[in-house]
């Protein structure tokens, strides 16, 4: 059962979760190695990973003595749709916004507040 939007977004929400799937963009990883360029406990990590588990952005195995981590990218499709629908709009362009700003309203449209002050 895929996990709600709402899960995975609060999974998504702190950047040691981010950094961890970047990391496992790469590999599968051992949680030892997972956990070797933060600055916290394994504890700490153990409970990153079972966030992830939970949102089902990771899957983790024991292979002989060691824990490994997966990353399933699958499980971002969702999210991944949802966002895509914001998409639709266009970014804007502020070059052509102030362009327009000093056609419609003067040259004094591209000027700051504290430029007409002084005017």
């Amino acid at each position: 059962m895929a996990a709600s939007l709402d899960t995975v977004f609060s999974a998504l929400a702190d950047p040691t979760r981010r950094e961890i799937l970047r990391m496992l963009l790469e590999d599968d990883m051992a949680v030892t190695d997972v956990a070797e360029p933060f600055e916290m406990s394994l504890a700490a990590i153990s409970k990153h990973l079972t966030i992830l588990a939970g949102a089902g952005l990771i899957t983790q195995e024991k292979r002989g003595r060691v824990k490994w981590c997966k990353l399933e990218p699958d499980a971002l499709k969702a999210a991944s749709v949802w966002m895509q629908g914001f998409g639709q709009f266009e970014p804007v362009n502020l070059d052509a916004f102030e362009a327009f700003l000093v056609r419609e309203l003067g040259e004094d449209a591209g000027a700051t507040p504290e430029d007409r002050a002084g005017s």
